[in-house]
């Protein structure tokens, strides 16, 4: 039998002008590059990293609000439900937070959006909530994660959502609406008050609107709407509850947003009638185990900083590091994206999800969701 006949190469992309041009007068700006020189007019001209101009800022709530940002070049579109790296300058430091792109890909302008609620302890989330401002520019990531409708989308969605877990569920929706192929849809929304509900008079347009979208909101601490002292819990999750709001829900497919609570209780829940398969969820926070009573911190020494500080048992490494007055690598802060790797060089740390204990030498550490378990050094 003969051979099969070799396959051509693949071709590579064409380079654009601007390729060739940068190519040749990034010799003349070494040792920086021509895009450096091209920031100082323009931010959102730069190629060697991606930034975005704050357009608008709108206040949803009294602790929530949606910044519009014009990305530069490079970026791409995102899917409806992806999230987004956000670099945030505060007081001469440089954090990192991951937010969910709150718009749909659909929108026209150039331009997304994050929705970011202030939250106890979040000194950047605060800060973005009060101090942004427009004309503020901020390194920004590439959209990134898996949590989206897929192309085929599934027959019939539920929404379960809490507080700014709402974000990529209202990019969902705000997609499924601009494509005019919104599905029957339930949607089932928890909040404390009314008030407290983030789009709370745009959901409610939609589904004023929207015949097959049917918005179910529970309040957790209205007295209004909970007037029984016996019926304080009668807000949060259970089953009696989904099965009465949404009586069909092992027919949906389940996309889920919120505390780590009620996450938590939802998969219990479908894991138990055997629907976990069909429920999706999104988290932005790790879900921590419990530290044991007996749990002790201690002393912890950044070897490359020379700095050394007393921490807790319950308190994540990179905050301890931050609140000494370091800036280490970080993304996501829930020990997914990884840029907080470090080694661990001595002593003894515990993983906050599971309460593994890390003491080997030369062991990986994502100080985002590790504590001090006793005295330990790390390679920062």
């Amino acid at each position: 039998m003969a051979p099969a006949p070799a396959m051509p190469p693949p071709e590579r992309p064409a380079r654009s002008p601007w390729h060739w041009l940068t190519t040749v007068t990034d010799m003349f700006a070494f040792p920086l590059r021509t895009s450096h020189y091209v920031e100082l007019v323009n931010p959102l001209w730069s190629t060697h990293k991606l930034q975005a101009r704050v357009e608008a800022v709108w206040d949803e709530t009294r602790d929530a609000r949606t910044v519009t940002l014009r990305p530069g070049l490079n970026w791409r579109g995102h899917r409806a439900g992806q999230h987004v790296r956000v670099g945030v300058p505060v007081e001469g430091k440089h954090y990192t937070r991951t937010y969910t792109i709150s718009s749909p890909p659909e929108r026209d302008d150039g331009c997304f959006t994050i929705t970011v609620k202030a939250i106890d302890g979040g000194r950047i989330s605060h800060h973005i909530v009060r101090n942004l401002k427009v004309g503020d520019y901020l390194p920004v990531g590439l959209p990134q994660g898996d949590f989206y409708l897929p192309d085929a989308q599934p027959v019939l969605p539920l929404f379960i959502t809490a507080g700014s877990g709402i974000t990529p569920a209202m990019s969902m929706l705000r997609s499924l609406i601009a494509q005019q192929r919104l599905p029957d849809t339930v949607h089932l929304h928890y909040a404390p008050h009314r008030f407290d509900v983030v789009f709370g008079k745009e959901l409610e347009q939609l589904a004023a609107k929207h015949e097959r979208y049917n918005l179910l909101m529970q309040f957790t601490r209205d007295i209004d709407e909970v007037p029984d002292a016996a019926q304080a819990g009668a807000g949060y999750f259970s089953a009696a509850q989904l099965a009465a709001s949404c009586p069909d829900w092992r027919e949906r497919e389940v996309y889920a947003c919120g505390p780590p609570a009620l996450l938590a209780a939802l998969t219990e829940h479908f894991e138990e009638a055997g629907r976990g398969a069909h429920l999706h969820i999104e988290r932005f926070r790790a879900e921590f185990a419990r530290v044991p009573v007996d749990a002790v911190g201690g002393r912890v020494r950044f070897a490359k900083s020379s700095a050394e500080v007393e921490a807790d048992s319950n308190t994540s490494l990179l905050r301890v590091a931050e609140d000494a007055g370091m800036n280490p690598p970080h993304g996501c802060r829930m020990g997914i994206c990884h840029t907080c790797n470090t080694t661990l060089l001595s002593g003894c740390v515990r993983d906050l999800r599971n309460g593994a204990v890390i003491n080997e030498v030369g062991a990986t550490v994502q100080t985002c969701v590790c504590a001090a378990a006793g005295d330990c050094e790390l390679d920062l």
